[in-house]
């Protein structure tokens, strides 16, 4: 039987993303240093989350979270999940979604032609 996480109340399950060592600008960060932030994926949504319309998170999103309040649930070495309040979750990282461009209308395509008589 497999075991999993369901968050009760307005809480999610958020598998955190790999701490980087060193930052972009190529300055290494000690062992001990820590982020106020961090970000992950979240891998369960409680009932409750899901159901309020007011938090457009879902199962997979990549969030920003605060760790304060976050509880460490850990099922095996290297996969340390998160149980996270909702208000903890500071932002969803989101794709923009792209459409194709719009077709410019110059009037003379606007007329629609009935059957002809001929």
């Amino acid at each position: 039987m497999k075991e999993f996480v369901e968050p009760l109340g307005p809480r999610i399950v958020i598998r955190k993303d790999e701490s980087r060592q060193t930052t972009r600008g190529g300055i290494v960060l000690p062992d001990k240093a820590e982020i106020p932030t961090i970000t992950g994926r979240v891998v369960e949504v409680s009932a409750q989350i899901t159901r309020d319309e007011d938090f457009p998170i879902r199962k997979y999103d990549k969030v920003l979270f605060h760790p304060k309040n976050a509880i460490p649930v850990d099922f095996e070495p290297d996969n340390l999940l998160y149980v996270v309040p909702i208000e903890d979750v500071v932002a969803v990282f989101r794709r923009a979604k792209t459409s194709p461009p719009a077709m410019e209308r110059t009037g003379e395509d606007d007329e629609v032609e009935g059957p002809s008589d001929d």
